[in-house]
């Protein structure tokens, strides 16, 4: 039997930036991956991930398969693979997950509900 690589490269892939010192407000309906390092004010809905780097503030609802929190977010998170917590991450907002990781440091104000991933 093959063994399967859980991991593509597309998913690397960055497929939109919103840069430091940049704002944007909207709606983002995305594939691929999001790296916010700016400011973000709307919504955000990928089946790929979402990266708010450490300059990054997003007041937001995200609807992704991965988030990276490494900035601040104020907004509910929903993903149905996992939720990375980095030091520098500060989260206002509720969480919603299969799996969540994070890291020693981070500022987190909300619930979490750890879920079963659907099959």
């Amino acid at each position: 039997m093959a063994r399967t690589n859980k991991f593509n490269i597309e998913d690397n892939i960055v497929n939109s930036i919103i840069g430091e010192g940049s704002e944007f407000k909207g709606e983002f309906n995305i594939n691929g991956l999001l790296r916010i390092d700016g400011k973000f004010k709307g919504t955000i809905a990928t089946d790929g991930k979402v990266l708010i780097g450490q300059t990054g503030q997003a007041i937001t609802d995200i609807k992704a398969g991965v988030v990276v929190i490494g900035g601040t977010v104020k907004g509910n998170i929903y993903a149905t693979e996992r939720v990375i917590m980095l030091s520098t991450g500060t989260i206002h907002g509720n969480v919603i997950t299969p799996s969540l990781i994070m890291e020693d440091g981070v500022v987190f104000e909300g619930n979490c509900t750890i879920n079963k991933r659907q099959e």
